[in-house]
């Protein structure tokens, strides 16, 4: 009785280090638990502006695929334009001058634009470059006044719920000086809805898939080129990435499976009494290196 008297103390310590331990251990795993629950719920991820370059096609098609590709594309000679330093400059001013003018503009009048106007600034969104020249975009053009009102139910109820559960405060407060809210009334009143589709991959003649390098990157240079291409046509918009809308917008529009929403531009002039926020754009040292 007296040795185990004496050890009682000893083996008290040791189950309290256990138990300590397992409690450790368990806590550790629900801290795993919750962070990998947070990573993979993180709400501002959406699944349609992933790039899909990342998803190699199977061996098969892989192989397949080169029988689709002509193996050499003549060359043709190239002439360019020359223009002395004094031009240069003067169109480089000019054209920084014009883009300058570029505002995201909510609030946009139903006046008509011809439509010739934007099959021109779609053309020119088709000049950009792109990976392997695949050119994976598609340049979805809405007028009907139905289709834009589904439209804009789709992007509104979603909107919602993304400014009251999904986007967090912090995003929410961020936006709050811009008086930006799931409210989308230019979806109705512009008279044309651009939306831009990044093909996550192609398809040949005889149905295999055909990579498209890059795709997400393309069409973002294709959107970019879109806007200056507006803001010459003298038309203005605001880009618009409704996030969990793609899905939705993708079937009403007939897409493919292979088509992913990117971009959403409503086009049209601004109303008459249109306001902008106050901001300034951050100065040539501030986005410039020169090594």
């Amino acid at each position: 009785m007296a040795i185990f008297s004496s050890l009682t103390p000893v083996f008290i310590a040791i189950i309290c280090v256990l138990i300590g331990v397992v409690l450790k251990k368990s806590n550790g795993e629900k801290e795993k638990q919750n962070m990998k629950s947070k990573l993979t719920s993180r709400p501002w991820v959406d699944e349609d502006l992933k790039d899909g370059t990342e998803h190699p096609l199977e061996e098969e098609e892989a192989d397949e695929e080169w029988q689709g590709l002509e193996e050499n594309v003549a060359h043709v000679p190239f002439t360019a334009e020359r223009y002395s330093e004094a031009e240069m400059i003067k169109r480089s001013q000019t054209f920084y001058e014009l883009l300058n003018k570029r505002r995201s503009v909510r609030f946009l009048s139903d006046e008509p634009v011809p439509r010739e106007v934007i099959d021109n600034v779609i053309r020119t969104a088709g000049t950009s470059p792109s990976g392997a020249h695949t050119e994976p975009w598609t340049f979805v053009i809405v007028q009907d006044p139905s289709l834009k009102r589904k439209i804009r139910e789709i992007v509104e109820e979603e909107e919602e719920i993304n400014y009251k559960k999904r986007m967090g405060d912090r995003w929410v407060n961020d936006l709050k000086r811009l008086r930006t809210n799931w409210i989308k009334e230019y979806l109705d009143t512009a008279p044309y809805l651009i939306l831009i589709f990044k093909q996550v991959y192609g398809r040949f003649p005889n149905g295999k898939k055909k990579t498209h390098y890059y795709n997400e990157i393309s069409v973002s240079i294709a959107c970019g080129i879109l806007l200056a291409a507006l803001q010459n046509a003298g038309l203005y918009t605001v880009t618009s990435t409704p996030l969990n809308c793609g899905p939705q917008l993708r079937v009403l529009l007939q897409r493919p499976a292979n088509e992913k929403l990117l971009l959403l531009l409503p086009v049209g002039y601004p109303k008459k009494d249109a306001t902008v926020p106050a901001l300034t754009r951050k100065p040539l040292e501030d986005i410039m290196v020169v090594m």
